[in-house]
């Protein structure tokens, strides 16, 4: 039976105990109000489960990042090495052990689970592991594992939930037989030979780490890579993923999924260019096509959710509803993006607990996709820069080179950076683009640039570090505009 009701009161409630959700309680907790974050994560079809810390921590940016570590490591012994004169990595005898991989990153994700229960000890938030649900626009209901069930009511609710991976119900056996982001990570068997399905940032990461640690990898896309990003990167990515060895079924998506006797999955698709039935058999097939929030009863109680993302619709963080708030992924047209949502709740806590007023800034927010060969970007796409300001008020600074480390093991293939600039405005630089290893490195950099409105000219104007990949950036003079070749020679 249900322990007996009660309701502790709190000047603020955090529903969601992920980067974002965190980084506010932290926050609010050291400015002196009571706190309590709710967190607890409902395990996956195929029963995964995990500690504080939300998405990123535990099944997204700090495993992928390892495993694309671990994908890298490989490619420089086997493809690399030699020509730098390393000898014993003879390519035919190295081998991969999934499961040390794995058990390596869990133990270092598990340290990260602890120290965050100690952080908010610290800062004097109460951390109740419980299932959130709206009773009233106050009040919530928390179920814990045991499914007893008590109640707690905050002055200020903030809700901070992300989302989950989405199994599309139009492909039969998908939620019962495929894997998704939440799981791949802790997967104790290796997963073989694999099919992604979704062109999202995550399919593309997914697949390239597993290609990268040796395995046959198959990506099967119903339409564009990479949906909101510049198109010309994300076609150079998928172009870069077949030089990788990773096939590309697109336009296409399954219709059905199902065990073979042998234990295997075959995956059942119309070919996209003959519509004839098609079939083939994987290890395991990994659904990449989207999240979803989870629900909490937010809409029930006046809560105004967008209609088809189910998002919460917010203005400055603050939903429909005074007192009830929205940061991260749940919040609708925010970036889906860690360093995002742990900014936005810690201004939120300063405005709600500091006296502060200053709000979060979505204008020029870096981020990288970790494929094989990584894309950084900052600011806007080509295609949203000449949809707000027109193609005439646009100009593009490109080029096509070889980082030098590309040139002893004579590694095939082209890195590509761009530089988007609107011309009526002092050539003030909108868009950075770069596909090069560490892109990421390069592109956290220029975006402190972007943050202070730089322009093309501040670009030209700085000294670039030789030799680096970054320093493409401050000697881009061929535009697109002129039908100039972009590809670089000599150092």
């Amino acid at each position: 039976q249900n322990r007996q009701m009660t309701e502790q009161q709190y000047d603020l409630v955090v529903i969601g105990g992920g980067s974002g959700g965190l980084a506010l309680a932290k926050e609010a907790g050291k400015l002196g109000a009571s706190v309590a974050v709710l967190d607890f994560v409902q395990a996956t079809p195929r029963g995964t489960a995990w500690g504080l810390g939300g998405t990123c921590v535990n099944v997204g940016c700090i495993p992928k990042k390892l495993m694309h570590r671990a994908a890298l490591v490989g490619h420089t012994m086997k493809a690399d090495a030699a020509a730098y004169g390393w000898t014993g990595l003879e390519p035919e005898k190295l081998g991969h052990e999934w499961a040390t991989l794995v058990s390596n990153i869990q133990e270092h994700i598990h340290s990260l689970n602890w120290g965050y229960k100690v952080q908010l000890q610290q800062a004097s938030v109460k951390y109740i592991n419980a299932y959130g649900r709206f009773v009233d626009q106050h009040t919530l209901e928390c179920t814990d594992k045991k499914g007893d069930k008590t109640r707690i009511r905050g002055t200020n609710i903030v809700i901070a939930t992300g989302g989950r991976p989405k199994f599309p119900p139009e492909i039969a056996g998908a939620a019962e037989l495929c894997v998704s982001s939440d799981d791949i990570f802790s997967l104790p068997q290796c997963p073989g030979k694999t099919l992604v399905v979704g062109g999202s940032y995550v399919a593309l990461e997914c697949a390239g780490f597993l290609r990268g640690l040796g395995l046959e990898v198959a990506v099967m896309v119903r339409s564009i890579l990479l949906r909101g990003f510049d198109q010309q990167m994300a076609e150079l990515i998928g172009a870069n993923m077949i030089s990788e060895g990773i096939r590309f079924i697109r336009p296409c998506i399954p219709h059905k999924v199902e065990r073979t006797e042998g234990g295997r999955l075959r995956v059942n698709w119309k070919a996209p260019e003959t519509n004839q039935d098609m079939a083939e058999e994987f290890d395991t097939v990994l659904c990449a096509v989207g999240r979803a929030p989870l629900p909490i009863g937010a809409a029930e109680i006046g809560v105004k959710m967008h209609p088809v993302s189910g998002k919460v619709i917010t203005t400055n963080d603050q939903s429909s509803v005074q007192h009830i708030y929205a940061i991260g992924d749940v919040q609708h047209g925010a970036p889906e993006l860690t360093p995002t949502a742990i900014r936005a709740g810690i201004l939120l806590a300063r405005r709600l607990f500091g006296g502060s007023t200053e709000q979060m800034d979505y204008v020029n927010v870096p981020t990288t996709v970790f494929t094989p060969l990584e894309y950084g970007s900052c600011g806007l796409s080509e295609e949203k820069a000449i949809e707000i300001f027109g193609a005439e008020a646009i100009e593009v600074y490109h080029s096509t080179f070889k980082p030098l480390e590309w040139s002893v093991p004579h590694t095939e293939g082209d890195c590509y950076c761009k530089l988007i600039v609107n011309k009526v405005d002092g050539n003030r630089v909108v868009g950075l683009h770069v596909l090069a290893p560490n892109a990421g490195e390069i592109t956290q950099g220029f975006a402190v640039a972007m943050k202070c409105g730089a322009t093309k000219q501040h670009f030209d104007q700085t000294l670039g570090i030789h030799p680096t990949t970054a320093e493409e950036f401050t000697s881009l003079v061929i535009t697109k505009s002129s039908g100039g070749s972009a590809t670089k020679g000599g150092c």
